[in-house]
């Protein structure tokens, strides 16, 4: 019982450690004033990692004190990056990682999306068509001897730092708990957050439910619209932007229209790699479950009607930002569940 006692202690009082930062937006070659909140009494030594998510090792360390830090100083080189990227600040009592991470993301130049000619992809065309970034379409451009351009230029404005959240959904076949992936499709991660803290996904149905393609391969979920028929979005479009992140069970991405920027409200969690792997390159995946894979496959089953809607869709009955825990913690990402194998 003592034992016990003391671990509920330790938590708690780990519960209580956490780097905030003092502003979202931070201008490069600035300060980059943060919070280092300790448990009181604390006397241990007092640590900020600079990480990449699926690295074991930090980047660097550097000495940290409890109350107000400038991370800028302490990491000069979150400045001075010739190749900046999302990293993590994730603080370390006495060797331990505590509280949630937080997100540091550059402001770049975006990497604008456009559908270009399948059998010209210099000619950008109306509707469907091969979905090529500006860096692919300068570099193209530039083989083909039609520009002096050799890379798109590419402004490195400043951080946007905030701490790591999980979104939570409640929906009507159970909860999903999702990790979004600010390093891999940052700027859609960070839309997607915003929305769910501000109500959007509220009372809203999975409208569209594809369990299997043709070729019998599990596909897609899909909801998100506010106005249940389809077409709606939160009014306003988000650029495409490249990710880093595969479509695999459980992944979730932005859906969108035959514009590659059209992207809005609307999002889909994929069924199966086989199914969803086409997808690559194409729509914007940025985030993935790490519980609620039943629930997942429990939405997938539902009865359909035409054009892929629920006969009684399953509701998203409220979304939430819900605490993260240390960078390294987390759990993995969920798998698609076995089915189990009949008796004989």
């Amino acid at each position: 019982m003592l034992v016990a006692a003391l671990a509920l202690s330790l938590l708690s009082s780990a519960a209580m450690a956490q780097l905030t930062p003092e502003r979202l937006y931070n201008g490069r070659d600035r300060r980059m004033p943060v919070v280092v909140d300790t448990p009181d009494g604390f006397a241990g030594e007092i640590t900020i990692e600079l990480r990449s998510r699926g690295v074991a090792e930090a980047v660097q360390t550097a000495p940290g004190a409890s109350g107000r830090v400038d991370l800028a100083a302490l990491f000069p080189s979150l400045w001075r990056t010739e190749t900046p990227t999302t990293l993590y600040a994730q603080l370390v009592l006495d060797g331990a990682p505590v509280g949630a991470p937080l997100v540091l993301q550059p402001m770049l130049t975006p990497n604008y999306a456009m559908n270009m000619s399948e059998q010209n992809p210099m000619l950008p065309v109306v509707g469907k068509g091969r979905v090529m970034f500006e860096d692919e379409r300068v570099s193209l451009r530039h083989q083909a001897g039609l520009s002096d351009e050799g890379e798109r230029e590419i402004v490195y404005s400043g951080i946007r730092a905030y701490v790591e959240r999980h979104v939570v959904f409640e929906t009507t076949a159970g909860d999903i708990r999702f990790r979004l992936r600010p390093d891999a499709a940052p700027n859609t991660a960070f839309n997607f957050r915003q929305l769910v803290e501000g109500g959007l996904y509220t009372d809203v149905i999975f409208h569209r439910v594809v369990a299997t393609l043709p070729n019998g391969a599990p596909f897609v979920i899909q909801t998100g619209d506010p106005s249940g028929g389809g077409s709606g979005g939160p009014g306003y479009f988000l650029d495409l932007e490249p990710t880093t992140l595969r479509h695999d069970f459980g992944v979730l991405s932005m859906a969108r229209s035959d514009d590659p920027n059209s992207n809005g409200s609307q999002i889909f969690v994929c069924l199966s790699r086989e199914g969803t792997a086409h997808l690559d390159g194409r729509y914007t995946a940025f985030g993935e479950a790490i519980a609620g894979a039943d629930v997942i496959e429990r939405i997938a089953a539902v009865e359909v009607g035409e054009n892929d809607r629920p006969v009684d869709p399953p509701m998203i009955v409220s979304a939430r930002l819900a605490d993260a825990p240390p960078l390294g913690l987390e759990p993995d990402r969920v798998s698609r569940p076995v089915a189990p194998t009949p008796d004989r």
